[in-house]
């Protein structure tokens, strides 16, 4: 665990490199304006004050995120954020806008403002604040000292989000109740200090999420069992708990020593033999074997408390399913609230008569209308059993086909002999050579064919 006389000094702003805007190079113009004083007031000049805010207001929070920090000092930004020699003038206006905001506390008012008991004696890590301070708060003098620790609201509730979750997947997560040293060995990758380490347990009991009590002279932090429950007070339960898994690690660390010891012993009497010296060889075998008494007899008490140990996380793991079957058995209840045997056989019923009804609608309407004519069902199908036994017993007479005749024309066409032919060419002939036929000649024409 940290020293309590070391004193936690914030962090400096380090290198920016990577986390400034381009223009912080390349243009000059832009960083002499960026790096002048605020107005009096804003309404001065509105725009040139919205603009220099909403530069530094989200540049001093995402430096503050990207070094890991919660604490934030005027000093420290004024150091991070020289640029050629010179430092940003308005830097102590953004902070108390950051204040009017609620996206910075200062940090004496964040821990007032948690009711807890052991914050009486987290008071001693931190630094009083001076008298002109307090008197410059009473006085309405709203300036930020250059000294005075100011606290990233949102970015301590990250923080305190990551180390509860660091808890929870660590083998210390067994029991709600840990030590403060073990709790703090834990968080020493995640809290760059010691005040923030405090800060952060402030912030879970402000969350309802831890509770701290002194125990012996220890100081124990209790832990909510779930990221959405409630811590509940450190009862005698906890309190019993906490000493068995003391007295677990107290008799391992003892088994540990004492095998160590008389693993020595054993060295001593092997050299004692190799020199000759057999009393002496003797006098460490005898003391070994008394080492290994202790052992076994320490061994076995770390069984039994151990067995009591398992038995009182099967108890919670149990406890646990139990309240989860409640629940479980609750909502159903709820859910089932309006739902009967009764309710639901009607409703079967009522389902069941309407598909009735509709088949019936659907029968209806498939019979069609019959125009006023109603034939007995069973007469016809007698009337058709005696037409199919007609047709068994006697062949029907059917007339034979018809010979195919094929017609190439429906006009006739009379056959006409070659001599006629040669006779109606040869009268062609005369006629258009301006010669009388003769009396020879055929008189009968060519009819025309179609």
């Amino acid at each position: 665990m940290w020293s309590p006389e070391r004193e936690a000094e914030a962090p400096a702003g380090g290198d920016s490199a990577g986390l400034l805007p381009p223009e912080w190079e390349e243009d000059e113009e832009r960083m002499s304006f960026l790096f002048s004083a605020f107005k009096r007031s804003r309404e001065v000049n509105s725009t040139d004050w919205d603009s220099k805010m909403g530069f530094w207001a989200p540049l001093v929070l995402s430096h503050s995120r990207r070094q890991g920090v919660v604490r934030l000092r005027l000093r420290d930004l004024q150091e991070a954020f020289q640029r050629k020699g010179s430092v940003p003038l308005g830097l102590a206006t953004v902070l108390q806008d950051l204040l009017r905001r609620g996206e910075l506390q200062r940090e004496s008012d964040f821990m007032a403002s948690v009711d807890s008991s052991w914050i009486s004696w987290g008071v001693g890590v931190f630094l009083l604040k001076p008298l002109k301070w307090t008197l410059s708060n009473m006085l309405g003098d709203n300036k930020v000292p250059a000294e005075e620790v100011l606290v990233a609201v949102e970015l301590l509730k990250e923080k305190a989000e990551e180390v509860y979750r660091l808890y929870q997947n660590s083998p210390l997560s067994s029991h709600p109740v840990v030590a403060l040293s073990e709790l703090s060995t834990l968080c020493v990758g995640s809290c760059p200090d010691e005040r923030t380490f405090y800060l952060v347990l402030l912030q879970l009991q402000k969350e309802k999420r831890v509770t701290v009590l002194e125990q012996n002279g220890e100081k124990i932090v209790k832990f909510a069992r779930g990221p959405h429950a409630k811590v509940s007070p450190v009862n005698d339960v906890d309190v019993g708990v906490y000493q068995l898994m003391q007295s677990e690690q107290l008799l391992s660390r003892k088994v540990e020593s004492l095998s160590q010891e008389a693993e020595r012993c054993k060295e001593e009497a092997r050299r004692a033999c190799r020199a000759g010296k057999k009393q002496l060889a003797l006098r460490s075998l005898k003391a070994k074997q008394r080492t290994e008494k202790r052992i076994e007899a320490l061994h076995a008490k770390l069984d039994t408390v151990q067995g009591i140990l398992d038995r009182i996380y099967a108890s919670q793991t149990d406890q646990m399913v139990f309240n989860a079957y409640q629940a479980g058995v609750g909502a159903l209840k709820l859910s089932m609230k309006d739902v009967t045997v009764e309710k639901a056989e009607s409703l079967v019923d009522q389902i069941q008569e309407l598909c009735d009804t509709q088949d019936e609608v659907s029968q209806t309407l498939a019979g069609g209308v019959t125009n006023g004519l109603d034939f007995d069902s069973e007469e016809l199908e007698k009337e058709l059993d005696i037409l199919l036994q007609d047709t068994t017993k006697e062949p029907l007479d059917l007339p034979d086909n018809p010979p195919e005749t094929f017609y190439t024309n429906s006009v006739p066409n009379p056959r006409i002999s070659d001599a006629e032919l040669e006779a109606e060419l040869e009268k062609l002939s005369l006629s258009e050579g301006g010669l009388v036929p003769s009396s020879k000649s055929p008189k009968r024409q060519l009819e025309p064919t179609l």
